[in-house]
């Protein structure tokens, strides 16, 4: 297992402050089971990046299918983990507080994995496509995918209002939308098709099949969640319009040769 260096990790500890300003005892239990995940995993790493992040060239070619589990829960830098756990901790009290905490474990579950999925589908339409083997390469890490995805369902139960995207007011409706397209084009190296591959599965979730498939398959403990039209009334600190965009990354060649000399300095 590798550790990180000990450096100080100012999005770390601001995240942190971040949670205990909520309160630990006002985050639902699942959300603190993803932000206690994603926080552990940031300082000790299973593996590093490079073989954490998910490419069709990787997963696909080259048969190495555990990066779909770890890709989302790795973070390239403590800047990276806060703006992701910070919408994680607005969205999660948000919507599992609506929907019951088993049922948005099922959904966080189901979400990781299949936005990784629907990732290399993206990535590998475009290399066929364009005819360029760059995409196939392309790899990204990160929990931004799944954050897309729960804004999605956020906005369907949500559906009135605007919230602010980089200084622009923005329909609910087209949030998700104006979201991936301004961050595209003002954080660099963010990765779009990881942002629209969550916004996919929001939208198969909400407007698609995904939901009853995933009722048809939970069974008996989809019966017990009572996770239909459960409400939950909370102050307007759970607001999501508070959170930060998600930003998932992607790392290019130079930058996974990098933190390999990394990880063989830190030995």
């Amino acid at each position: 297992m590798q550790r990180r260096s000990r450096t100080i990790n100012t999005g770390l500890i601001l995240l942190l402050s971040q949670i205990v300003h909520v309160g630990i005892n006002n985050i639902p239990p699942v959300t603190l089971a993803v932000l206690a995940l994603n926080i552990w995993l940031f300082l000790n790493p299973v593996k590093p990046l490079y073989e954490s992040c998910i490419s069709v060239e990787k997963c696909y070619q080259k048969q190495d299918w555990q990066r779909l589990v770890l890709s989302p829960f790795h973070h390239a830098d403590d800047w990276h983990l806060y703006f992701n756990m910070a919408s994680m901790l607005w969205k999660g009290i948000k919507l599992e507080r609506r929907l019951g905490s088993r049922w948005f474990a099922y959904i966080i579950t189901t979400f990781s994995l299949l936005t990784g999925v629907v990732y290399l589908l993206l990535e590998f339409t475009l290399a066929e496509f364009m005819d360029e083997p760059d995409f196939r390469r392309s790899c990204a890490v990160g929990f931004s995918g799944v954050l897309f995805a729960l804004k999605v369902l956020n906005n369907h139960y949500c559906p009135g209002g605007f919230v602010n995207v980089f200084g622009v007011p923005v329909s609910n409706r087209f949030a998700c939308w104006a979201e991936l397209i301004a961050i595209h084009f003002f954080s660099p190296g963010t990765s779009f098709a990881g942002h629209l591959a969550g916004i996919l599965v929001g939208l198969m979730y909400t407007q698609g099949p995904l939901k009853r498939i995933m009722e048809t398959c939970a069974g008996i403990f989809c019966s017990n969640t009572g996770y239909r039209g459960q409400q939950y009334y909370f102050n307007n600190s759970g607001n999501p319009r508070n959170s930060p965009p998600p930003f998932g990354f992607r790392l290019s060649p130079e930058e996974m040769r990098r933190q390999r000399l990394h990880r063989f300095d830190a030995q």
